[in-house]
């Protein structure tokens, strides 16, 4: 079981982690704090950039702790309160929460055994609770006042 809960963790946390320097330096792909912060805007998180700084913070610092089997209920809130594509990895996250990293991990070299119902649970609320601020402080940009007919960056706008 030690063996399954290592490669659990070193998957999900070490994708996790990837993700989020993705958006912090753009590696493997990423867009960086600029172009990630576009996008985020979009969406309406703004400022987009401190946003891409917090979530890329975020990923890559839970990804970290839970491949090393480290603080897991607290790695395992901080991934679990992202959504998309890292919610999946957020509910690996949480079930190593329930069960605890096993004994090849940090934790069970300090002798810590933050693990159970009560610290998985835990760490769902914690996450929730983080979802729904990002969630909460999320603003959508304001829907286009622009008329048909009228000319925008020298393009006419079509009409129904």
């Amino acid at each position: 079981m030690s063996i399954g809960l290592l490669i659990l963790r070193l998957v999900v946390g070490l994708t996790l982690a990837a993700h989020g320097t993705q958006k912090l330096f753009g590696w493997f792909g990423g867009y960086g704090l600029t172009g990630t912060g576009g996008f985020l805007e979009q969406l309406g998180f703004v400022p987009g950039r401190r946003n891409a700084l917090v979530a890329g913070l975020a990923e890559t610092g839970a990804g970290l702790l839970l491949a090393l089997g480290l603080a897991t209920p607290v790695a395992a809130a901080v991934a679990l309160s992202g959504y998309e594509y890292t919610l999946i990895l957020g509910i690996a996250a949480l079930s190593v929460a329930f069960t605890g990293p096993g004994a090849l991990s940090l934790d069970a070299v300090l002798g810590v055994r933050d693990a159970g119902a009560g610290w998985g649970l835990g760490a769902l609320v914690v996450a929730l609770a983080g979802a729904g601020l990002r969630l909460a402080r999320r603003q959508l940009p304001a829907p286009s006042t622009v008329s048909p007919g009228e000319t925008v960056r020298g393009e006419t706008v079509a009409g129904d």
